[in-house]
């Protein structure tokens, strides 16, 4: 074990890494170490200084103890003859291993070896920088410019973010974040396209509840992007995102889907209440708001929404709108305007959990406990009733009753569906057809 004093575990974090590591103390700290050796902190600096040395010193100590022990060997007689290649103090050690001489056959043949293998290596590089060129024409820039009058004074602020150019019912749109274009007009909303082009919306759509917009756009050579099937989507999978981070235009960054259904997170004014987010740890920054998340096939996944962080900046946990969501709410601001959620009339037991799960018999707790069903709603049309659990819904395993709120709300209205329930210990399949939300309660 190697020893640490108290000293250098009091400073030692920064005395490690000054010593042991600068490319990370630069990345990590550097307005630490800009303090540090700072002339008012150069105490500091000495105090950090001796902790390295004294860090250094303790660990060539404890490798020495550490090192094993040579065994024994019998001292020749001094009559003896002396060694035929004594060793200067300079030389290596003769534990040391040599390398063997190679033979200029050799070497080329470890340059074919290493030819091929980075060969494999660029091969799938080269279809990240395919993905990025195929989509990079997709993706705009958005500079949006916010007026407010605060009693007699009128203030301007300034926001950028990202879109998407989508095409629905045969007319191009920008889909983007609505904190992006929020409280802005269609002449204070600056669209630039890779090509340098600068458009400004016709129309203005968005939704509070899921922070979804879209903005119409009439020009030449618009090109949409590719969308794929956010139902598809699974933890480990290689994802890009592109945007605009801190107003750099087309950043792209790769990283993983690390996880599904995000739900219940604390987001800005707290608005944004229908939530079903992937989570990712692809670099997501401020500018990257409205942005694609893109699958290794170039398509369109999801709407990079926000980020979790202690620093404003990315730290690994960004969360992304499903491209399907994202779509349905679209298509419904498109349509009608604005939009829509669906209803199936049912209260659910929000605290399902193990014990009520061994009482139906089940392993584990999955799903949504229905507990009441409304009179003349979908639910109830469906023969749906108190006590059933709700597994699958639309082809989609439902986690819990936060889950099925979601999953319902954001299903098309007038869609017939098919449920799976558990009811008595046997499962069964009910049909049910959605209606319109609004017809029941208000979507407030």
């Amino acid at each position: 074990m190697r020893l640490v004093s108290p000293l250098f575990s009091r400073c030692g974090a920064m005395a490690g890494l000054c010593l042991l590591d600068g490319r990370r103390w630069i990345s990590r700290d550097l307005q630490t170490r800009r303090r540090i050796l700072h002339r008012r902190n150069w105490p500091l600096a000495g105090l950090t200084l001796v902790c390295a040395a004294s860090f250094a010193v303790q660990a060539i100590a404890a490798d020495a103890a550490l090192a094993p022990v040579p065994p024994p060997v019998s001292q020749a007689p001094a009559t003896s003859a002396p060694a035929a290649n004594p060793v200067s103090p300079e030389a290596p050690e003769a534990s040391e291993a040599k390398l063997e001489p190679q033979t200029e056959d050799q070497r080329d043949q470890l340059f074919r070896e290493i030819s091929e293998e980075v060969a494999a290596l660029e091969k799938q590089g080269n279809l990240l920088k395919k993905v990025v060129r195929a989509v990079t024409p997709s993706v705009v820039h958005i500079e949006t410019v916010k007026r407010t009058q605060v009693s007699y004074t009128r203030r301007t602020r300034e926001e950028a973010g990202s879109g998407v150019i989508i095409k629905m019912r045969s007319q191009t749109y920008v889909l983007t974040n609505r904190h992006v274009v929020d409280e802005a007009v269609a002449g204070d909303i600056n669209i630039r396209l890779a090509d340098g082009r600068v458009l400004h919306p016709e129309e203005i759509s968005s939704d509070r509840r899921t922070d979804v917009a879209v903005l119409k756009v009439t020009a030449a050579d618009l090109i949409p992007a590719h969308l794929g099937n956010s139902k598809n989507i699974e933890i480990g999978d290689f994802v890009l995102a592109v945007g605009s981070p801190f107003g750099l235009s087309h950043s792209v960054t790769y990283g993983i889907i690390s996880a599904t259904g995000r739900r219940n997170l604390d987001l800005g004014d707290g608005s944004i209440r229908s939530q079903d987010f992937f989570q990712t740890d692809a670099a997501i920054n401020p500018g990257n708001s409205g942005g694609p998340l893109l699958n290794l096939r170039g398509e369109v996944i999801g709407i990079n929404t926000a980020i979790a962080s202690s620093s404003g900046g990315s730290e690994g946990i960004g969360f992304t709108i499903p491209i399907n969501m994202a779509l349905t709410v679209a298509q419904q601001l498109v349509d009608q305007g604005h939009a829509s959620r669906s209803y199936l009339g049912v209260r659910l037991n929000d605290r399902f959990g193990q014990a009520e799960a061994a009482q139906l018999g089940m392993a584990r707790p999955q799903g949504a406990m229905v507990t009441g069903v409304t009179p003349n709603t979908p639910a109830a049309k469906a023969d749906l009733q108190p006590g059933d659990v709700v597994l699958e819904f639309d082809g989609r395993e439902i986690e819990d009753d936060q889950h099925l709120i979601q999953v319902v709300g954001y299903t098309g209205v007038g869609k017939e569906v098919e449920m799976i329930v558990l009811r008595a210990g046997k499962k069964i399949r009910l049909r049910i057809v959605l209606e319109d939300r609004s017809r029941f309660e208000s979507d407030g």
